[in-house]
C-alpha cells in the first residue's frame, strides 16, 4: 500500500513537472518568435488604419523581429515591400510581353501601357523611399520637413495611381489566365501601395496636426 501511495505522488510529481516545462518551453518559443513585442504591436494597431488591413499585417508581420521602432521605419518598410513587389511584377510581366509578341498577340498594347505604368511606380516608389530617409526630426517642424513630406506623399500617390490605371488597363471580362494573373499581381501591388500611403499619412499626421495647433 505504501509502495501505491508512493508511486501515485510520483506520478502526479511527473505530471505537475511535465505540464510546467511544457509551459515554459511554449513561453520561450514566443519569446523566440517576437523579441520585439512593441513592434509587433506597432505593426497591428497602424495596419488598421490601412484599407486592406490584414494584407497590411500579412506583409509586414515578418519584421516584428527587427528594428522598426517607431511610425517612420514602418512606413519605410512599408514602401519596401510595395517597390520589391512592383520590381517583381514588372519582371514577370517582361517576361510575359516577350511570350506575346513573338506570336503578335492582341494583349500586346494593353500590357505595354500597363508596363509603362508599372515602370513609373517603380520609380515613383524609389524616390519616395529616398526622400523619407532624408528626414531630418533633429531640426524640428521646419519648412524644409513639411517640404519633404509634400513630396513623399505626392509620390506614394502618383505610384498608387499608376498601378490602378494598369489595373484598368486589363479589363475583367472573359479575362485569360494569363491575363489574370497579371491583373492579380498588379492589384497586389496597388494595395500594398495603398496600404504604404495610410501608414505614411498617420506618420506624417503628427507634425501636420501640431502645426494647425500653432497660434
Amino acid at each position: 500500500m505504501a509502495e501505491l501511495r508512493l508511486s501515485m505522488v510520483f506520478f502526479f510529481l511527473f505530471i505537475f513537472f511535465y505540464i510546467n516545462l511544457s509551459t515554459v518551453e511554449s513561453s520561450m518559443a514566443r519569446a523566440r518568435h517576437f523579441k520585439h513585442p512593441d513592434t509587433k504591436a506597432l505593426i497591428e494597431v497602424s495596419c488598421q488604419t490601412t484599407l486592406y488591413p490584414a494584407l497590411c499585417i500579412k506583409c509586414l508581420a515578418r519584421y516584428a523581429n527587427s528594428n522598426v521602432r517607431n511610425e517612420q521605419q514602418l512606413a519605410q518598410v512599408a514602401l519596401t515591400v510595395s517597390l520589391y513587389k512592383a520590381r517583381s511584377t514588372r519582371s514577370y510581366m517582361l517576361k510575359v510581353a516577350k511570350e506575346l509578341e513573338s506570336i503578335k498577340a492582341k494583349e500586346c498594347p494593353a500590357l505595354r501601357d500597363c508596363l509603362q505604368q508599372i515602370d513609373d511606380s517603380i520609380n515613383q516608389l524609389s524616390h519616395s523611399i529616398r526622400e523619407l530617409r532624408r528626414f531630418d526630426l533633429k531640426a524640428g517642424m521646419t519648412d524644409d520637413l513639411f517640404w519633404h513630406i509634400d513630396n513623399v506623399d505626392t509620390w506614394i500617390s502618383a505610384a498608387l495611381t499608376d498601378a490602378s490605371n494598369c489595373v484598368d488597363e486589363l479589363p475583367g471580362h472573359r479575362m485569360s489566365k494569363m491575363k489574370a494573373t497579371i491583373k492579380g499581381k498588379v492589384m497586389n501591388v496597388a494595395q500594398l501601395t495603398s496600404n504604404a500611403l495610410a501608414l505614411f499619412h498617420r506618420y506624417a499626421a503628427r507634425y501636420r496636426s501640431a502645426t494647425n495647433k500653432k497660434p
